[in-house]
C-alpha cells in the first residue's frame, strides 16, 4: 500500500491527518510542505509582530505531532504535477510520491495586481505567512513609513501588528469601507474609528495608480511617500494542480460534502477548496480556519474508508483590533431579498441579525461577542426562528430562548 499523501501543511492538513488516524492508525501519511516550518496558527503572525506571542507558541500542534501520527513530512518542496492514472505526484526536486488517496490542501496565495512601477519598489512584502512576517519585521524600524494596499482582514491585522513599531501607517483600498467583504457600512465604521484612534490613516475609495520608487501616485491624484510597502489586496485559491489535471475548478477546487473532487481518490480541503455554503445555498470558497480543519478532518476520514460528510459549512469571522472585537457568520440577505433585519445598538457596539425564510441566515456583532457561537450554531442547525424567543435571541442567547420542548430535548442530550 502506497499510503496517504497530503499536499500542504496547514490547518486543513492537520484535520486530514487526525481524520485519517481516527479510522486508520497504521498506514503511513506523507505531508508535502512548501514552507520550512511545522504547522502553525497563521492568524497569529500579526500577534507575533505585536510581541503578544512567540514563535514556539504559534505552533498549532505539539512538536511530536508528526511522529506520533506516523507522518513523514517533506519540508521545502512543492508538488508540481499529479498523475491520477498511476496515482503519483512529481515534486519540484524531481522526486515522485505514490499514493492510494490524496488530499490537496494547498491553501491560497497573495493576489498582487500589476501596478505600474511596482518593480521599482525595493521593500515590498505580502502578509499571509510566517516567513512574510519575519521578513517584514527585518525591514521596519521606528522611523518607517508604511503603506498598506488593502483594507481587508490581512491588511488591517498587519497594520495592528506593526502599530507602535513604525512612524506612520497608511492604508488604502478601492472599497469605500474597511473589511468590505465581512462588514456592512455601519459596522465597518466602528472598526475604522478604533483603528484611527491608534494613529492608522485611511485612504478609502482610492488606491495606487503607479509607483515610482518609494512614492505612490494614487488614483485621486494624491501622492504617498513610504519606506515599506505591504500588498494585502487579497488571496487566490491554489488550484493549479487540479486545473492541470482536468478536474473541476471554479474559484476553488470543487468538492462535494465528502470533500471529494471530480477525480477519483483525490480530495481537497481548506482555502483551496470550494464547497457548499448552507447560509447562501450555493458553492463558495470559505477561507476560514475552523472550516479548514473540519473540511480536512472530513476528507481524512473518507480517505481512510469511513464515510462522513461536512454539510453545514458557513463563512465565519472572529476578529478584533486594539480590544474591539467583532464576529460575523453566514450571509447578509437584504430587505429587497425578502429578509427581516433585527438590530440592537449600544454605545460601543452593534448587533445585527439577518433572517429569511424563517431561518437565521447571518449576523454581525461589534463589541460584546459573548456567546456569539450560539448564533453560529443556529445557522448551522437551521433552527426555525419561530421556535425562539426573539427578544432573548437579540439580547442574551441561552437555553431560555428555546421553546419548552426543544429545551427539554437539548438538556436530555447533554445528560
Amino acid at each position: 500500500m502506497s499510503g496517504y499523501v497530503i499536499i500542504g501543511n496547514g490547518v486543513a492538513a492537520v484535520g486530514c491527518i487526525e481524520g485519517i488516524r481516527s479510522v486508520d492508525t497504521d498506514t503511513k501519511i506523507t505531508v508535502i510542505s512548501a514552507e520550512e516550518h511545522p504547522v502553525y496558527c497563521r492568524p497569529l503572525i500579526s500577534y507575533y509582530l505585536e510581541g503578544k506571542t512567540s514563535l514556539d507558541k504559534m505552533n498549532y500542534r505539539s512538536p511530536d505531532f508528526y511522529s506520533a501520527n506516523n507522518c513523514d513530512v517533506v519540508y521545502g518542496r512543492k508538488a508540481l504535477k499529479i498523475e491520477a492514472d498511476n496515482k503519483t505526484l512529481m515534486l519540484d526536486d524531481g522526486t515522485q510520491k505514490s499514493y492510494d488517496a490524496l488530499c490537496i490542501a494547498t491553501g491560497s496565495s497573495p493576489f498582487v495586481p500589476m501596478f505600474s512601477g511596482l518593480e521599482t519598489v525595493r521593500n515590498k512584502f505580502t502578509f499571509i505567512s510566517l516567513d512574510d512576517a519575519l521578513s517584514l519585521e527585518q525591514a521596519i524600524d521606528k522611523n518607517s513609513r508604511v503603506l498598506i494596499v488593502g483594507a481587508g482582514l490581512i491588511g488591517l491585522k498587519c497594520a495592528e501588528g506593526i502599530c507602535g513599531r513604525v512612524a506612520k501607517i497608511t492604508v488604502c483600498d478601492l472599497a469605500t469601507r474597511v473589511l468590505s467583504s465581512i462588514l456592512d457600512n455601519e459596522c465597518a465604521a466602528f472598526m475604522q474609528k478604533r483603528l484611527e484612534e491608534y494613529g492608522i490613516s485611511f485612504m478609502l475609495g482610492d488606491t495606487v495608480k503607479a509607483f515610482d520608487g518609494n512614492c505612490a501616485q494614487m488614483n485621486s491624484g494624491q501622492q504617498v511617500d513610504f519606506d515599506v510597502l505591504v500588498l494585502a489586496v487579497g488571496v487566490r485559491a491554489n488550484t493549479a494542480l487540479m486545473s492541470e489535471l482536468g478536474g473541476e475548478v471554479n474559484r476553488g477546487i470543487i468538492v462535494n460534502d465528502k470533500m471529494q473532487t471530480s477525480i477519483e481518490d483525490i480530495y481537497a480541503a481548506g482555502d483551496c477548496s470550494e464547497g457548499n455554503d448552507i447560509s447562501l445555498g450555493s458553492k463558495r470558497v470559505l477561507a476560514i480556519l475552523p472550516n479548514a480543519y473540519m473540511q480536512g478532518y472530513c476528507a481524512g476520514t473518507n480517505m481512510a474508508g469511513k464515510e462522513q460528510v461536512f454539510d453545514n459549512a458557513i463563512p465565519m469571522n472572529s476578529i478584533g483590533f486594539f480590544g474591539l472585537h467583532a464576529m460575523s457568520a453566514g450571509s447578509y440577505p437584504t430587505k429587497e431579498d425578502g429578509a427581516t433585519i433585527y438590530e440592537e445598538k449600544y454605545k460601543n457596539g452593534i448587533k445585527r441579525f439577518f433572517i429569511k425564510d424563517g431561518l437565521l441566515k447571518g449576523y454581525i456583532i461589534i463589541g460584546n461577542v459573548e456567546r456569539a457561537g450560539i448564533y453560529t450554531s443556529l445557522i448551522r442547525q437551521k433552527t426555525p426562528i419561530d421556535t425562539l424567543n426573539i427578544d432573548l435571541l437579540k439580547s442574551y442567547p441561552s437555553l431560555a430562548m428555546f421553546s419548552d420542548d426543544i429545551r427539554k430535548n437539548k438538556l436530555v442530550g447533554v445528560m
